[in-house]
């Protein structure tokens, strides 16, 4: 037991039964019958201490603990760590369990205090949400155990470091994967549209239905079967997509503990994810003052991974953007007509003006699809009622910032340019409503 030493703690309980013992000791000099009751309660707790350290660092004590937790998880989702605690032992044992949570989630006093009954088994939960990509890492797991004497604490190193990786938002991918295979999707917060004649990819022939499109009628296959047939039309396939993402210092504003750059890399991924299963091509471009992630558009097998892959490493830049820069690579990267959809934001005429000339070039070769982001606190300020004079002021600035947030959406209008002016929460509602839209228009 000695060579253990170092894994012994001392309780509370300790402590407290130690003082009264001191007190007793103390009082004893005005009240000397007091002095033998003392003297047995410092043997006994002497005893007593001894006995329950010899107990715990016993052969029959055996704990085993294992942190159980997945080892890639979304960004914005719950991640619950299983801790399976099995108690091999002949009696009860408390436990308190301290585990070294990885840096990020900023929390030191962690623990996790529970009784587990002999010979028994049970699971611990604990739940936390990353708010940042990237890797995060758990320490050693500690665990301290007692038994019902409650004097001495006996720790156990239980578990080692482990090392999880948070991604994109694979969970919010998965719930929009069904929307690429309708044409109109129902899903809340995508509306339903009419499709306007057809796209230029013929699919097959078909007997007519009572509601089909009378401009559709094969009049030679009619006159061959002897029935109406018509023609079937599906949108066309191998298109290039692209997904560009600006990560300088405009996307680093939070909402709801993420930044601007993490919506819109979650919900780059669901679009690309969506391109890919209605068969057509999938690409990514990233940009600052430099060019970061640069894929061209593809539908193989692995696109997906290298898109998920590229997304995971993305940070925010601390810089001014450079459209400049953007728009010679694209030159040379984005080989044909795609569909370009942008992802940045802009808070002022004066923000938008100066890169506007680079948006217009683009769009001359591209259909782009600009994305930014309304201020959802500004909104919030807006509505609420005014109680005095100075909430009259500030309501009069929100009113006047969120107008200026809509001419922006007219200027680029006036372009030709399509534009996304969305909350942050809704930005992947509306982005693939946008695209599911220009292709059942046949834009693209």
């Amino acid at each position: 037991m000695f060579k253990n030493i170092k894994n012994i703690y001392l309780t509370p309980r300790f402590f407290y039964a130690w003082g009264i013992v001191v007190f007793s000791f103390i009082v004893s000099y005005a009240f000397a019958w007091l002095l033998p009751l003392a003297v047995v309660a410092l043997v006994t707790l002497l005893v007593l201490t001894i006995a329950d350290a010899v107990l715990l660092f016993s052969s029959n004590i055996q704990l085993q603990v294992n942190r159980v937790v997945a080892h890639i998880v979304s960004i914005g989702h719950p991640v619950i760590i299983n801790y399976v605690v099995t108690n091999f032992s002949t009696i009860k044992l408390q436990a308190k369990l301290l585990d070294e949570l990885p840096e990020q989630l900023q929390i030191r006093n962690f623990n996790i205090s529970f009784t587990v009954d002999a010979r028994s088994k049970q699971n611990q939960e604990y739940t936390f949400k990353p708010l940042t990509r990237g890797e995060y890492e758990f320490g050693t797991l500690h665990c301290l155990i007692a038994s019902a004497v409650g004097l001495v604490q006996r720790r156990l190193q239980v578990a080692q470091n482990e090392t999880i990786a948070v991604y994109p938002s694979i969970i919010e991918m998965k719930q929009y994967e069904l929307a690429g295979f309708n044409r109109n999707t129902t899903e809340h917060g995508i509306k339903k549209l009419r499709r306007i004649g057809h796209s230029y990819e013929f699919e097959q022939i078909r007997s007519y239905v009572k509601g089909d499109d009378y401009r559709s009628i094969n009049w030679k296959a009619t006159s061959r079967r002897a029935d109406l047939m018509v023609n079937q039309y599906e949108d066309e396939k191998a298109q290039s997509v692209y997904v560009v993402i600006d990560k300088s210092r405009v996307m680093k504003m939070p909402f709801e503990g993420l930044s601007l750059l993490d919506y819109a890399i979650n919900t780059s991924l669901v679009i690309s994810n969506v391109a890919l299963n209605r068969q057509d091509k999938a690409g990514l471009i990233t940009f600052s003052d430099k060019i970061g992630s640069a894929l061209i558009a593809d539908r193989g097998k692995l696109q997906l991974k290298k898109i998920l892959d590229a997304l995971y490493k993305e940070k925010e830049r601390f810089v001014e953007a450079n459209y400049e820069l953007l728009y010679l690579n694209m030159r040379n990267l984005v080989k044909g007509r795609s569909l370009i959809l942008f992802f940045t934001n802009f808070e002022s005429q004066y923000a938008l003006q100066r890169v506007l000339p680079m948006l217009r070039k683009i769009n001359q070769k591209h259909l782009l699809v600009v994305v930014f982001f309304e201020n959802t606190e500004i909104n919030n300020a807006a509505s609420e009622p005014a109680k005095n004079l100075e909430d009259i002021y500030t309501q009069g600035i929100a009113q006047k910032y969120i107008y200026e947030k809509q001419q922006l959406v007219q200027e680029l209008k006036k372009y030709g340019i399509y534009s996304i002016l969305t909350k942050p929460q809704d930005l992947t509602v509306n982005a693939v409503n946008k695209y599911i839209e220009l292709k059942s228009r046949g834009l693209i």
